[in-house]
């Protein structure tokens, strides 16, 4: 029979055991292969023109890592910026350098590109025109020309429909096609890319720009100076209607954030759902463009 203390002895070591094994599976919120858990709760916010890939990769991520998850919402980039940048959003989603947003600091905002997107003139598909120069844009979207037929089209009143202040779609297009006039015809106004396209696409005589992504056959996309707005012209420089698609953080990400953005940039993304939602991976751009609009070849 064993004396009381040597049963004390037996016991403390049974506990000890218990403890090693039980850290050596995760205790403390670590993996049996001694790395973070990711779980958690993530929000992004803002640009709605790279939603879609937004939400497909955060769907697939879930399913990877059923602990953590990811709530993904529009708003413009303005909006993914500002809520970033106040600490409301985990991930700000913006088609426009943090730079470019007054009202905020950007040197608090560290810039994760993740693709590129193309942004192209749409119009009603019952128009008969193809192409439109950049000066028959301005004249448009400044109100200059309110009817087809003065550039080649049809007799038919000129609908034109933007998007809000800011987004990002309206600030590319505004920069790159219209060469940073303002555009101030008048028209509808409409707060996401999806409800442009619906408005172009049931609206006779109708205007606007989207996104390449959100581009179908309900609506027509025309090609700017006989330029078509495709991946190729947009890698090689022809076509200059374009963005990166940024998801901007508050400071280095850690965690959650960082394994959410890696995963953005895995292969399994970059070369499969990137280019099947209708972005470019950044690996297949042969140009580079700075916040000031400056483009350089790689």
């Amino acid at each position: 029979m064993l004396g009381s203390r040597a049963k004390w002895i037996l016991v403390l070591a049974a506990v000890l055991m218990l403890v090693v094994a039980l850290a050596g599976c995760g205790g403390g919120g670590q993996s049996s292969g001694g790395q973070a858990e990711i779980a958690g709760n993530l929000t992004a916010v803002g640009s709605t023109a790279m939603q879609p890939l937004v939400e497909q990769v955060a769907t697939q991520f879930m399913a990877k890592y059923p602990k953590a998850q990811i709530v993904v919402q529009g708003g413009g980039s303005g909006t993914g910026l500002t809520q970033v940048a106040s600490g409301a959003a985990d991930i700000g989603n913006s088609d426009i350098f943090a730079e470019e947003k007054s009202g905020i600091d950007a040197s608090q905002l560290v810039d994760h590109k993740v693709c590129v997107v193309g942004m192209a003139t749409v119009v009603n598909p019952g128009l008969t025109v193809d192409n439109l120069t950049k000066q028959q844009l301005v004249d448009i979207f400044t109100g200059k020309v309110t009817n087809w037929k003065e550039v080649g089209g049809p007799d038919q009143k000129i609908v034109v429909i933007h998007r809000p202040k800011g987004s990002g779609t309206r600030a590319t297009f505004k920069k790159f096609a219209l060469g940073g006039v303002e555009d101030s015809a008048a028209g509808m106004e409409q707060d996401s890319s999806g409800t442009v396209r619906k408005m172009v696409a049931e609206t006779p005589g109708a205007i606007s720009y989207l996104a390449l992504s959100y581009i179908d056959n309900s609506v027509k996309a025309l090609k700017l100076d006989e330029v078509e707005p495709t991946v190729e012209n947009i890698a090689n420089g022809k076509y200059p209607v374009w963005a990166y698609q940024h998801m901007y953080t508050k400071g280095e990400p850690t965690g959650l954030k960082k394994a959410f953005l890696d995963y953005m940039l895995s292969d399994e993304v970059q070369g499969q759902l990137v280019e099947k939602m209708g972005y470019i991976p950044i690996t297949k751009m042969q140009v580079e463009r700075d916040a000031q609009g400056n483009v350089t070849k790689k």
